[in-house]
């Protein structure tokens, strides 16, 4: 798993422990689910020129999401990207993915952003779950996860892409 760079630290492993119990009994809660998402499928266009593909969620669009990229090689691809948030509209996900497993497409850059949210955890996957096979994540060193965003780490990246995955939580306003 990876959690946003400069995160803040507990000082005890007994609050790691009621934090568990308490995410776990959060989870087993059935009136705190998620709502239905909303999920778009658009094309991953190669040529090497950056692109962008944004989508937004929650009420009045409160938060959003926003894809950019730069690949090569072959041909249009079609991707999804997914968005839900919870009950009470304090957490948001996003999930950009190829529904057909690996892309074949050679990605020079890449960048998943939430805006009206901070990450609390993000992911990139060098091939995506399809039929019998599961989710290949890049090595860690490939990737950056930041309060806003999960991005290529500059000469690490191995070009490799296929499924990103945020989850994050309402920003805090400002009195």
């Amino acid at each position: 798993m990876a959690a946003p760079s400069g995160g803040r630290h507990s000082g005890g492993g007994g609050a790691s422990l009621w934090v568990a119990l308490l995410l776990a009994a959060v989870a087993l809660r059935p009136a705190e689910a998620v709502s239905e998402p909303t999920t778009v499928a658009f094309d991953v266009r190669p040529g090497g020129v950056v692109h962008s593909f944004s989508q937004n969620a929650g009420p009045g669009d409160r938060y959003s999401c926003v894809f950019t990229y730069a690949s090569q090689g072959g041909t249009n691809e079609r991707w999804q990207m997914s968005l839900g948030t919870s009950e009470d509209h304090q957490h948001f996900t996003c999930t950009i993915w190829r529904p057909q497993g690996k892309s074949y497409l050679y990605f020079t850059q890449f960048r998943a952003e939430v805006r009206g949210a901070e990450v609390e955890y993000g992911m990139a996957y060098s091939k995506a779950a399809f039929e019998k096979e599961s989710d290949v994540p890049l090595q860690s060193e490939e990737f950056e996860v930041t309060k806003t965003a999960v991005s290529h780490r500059p000469g690490a990246f191995k070009s490799e892409l296929s499924k990103l995955v945020i989850v994050a939580k309402a920003s805090r306003s400002e009195l």
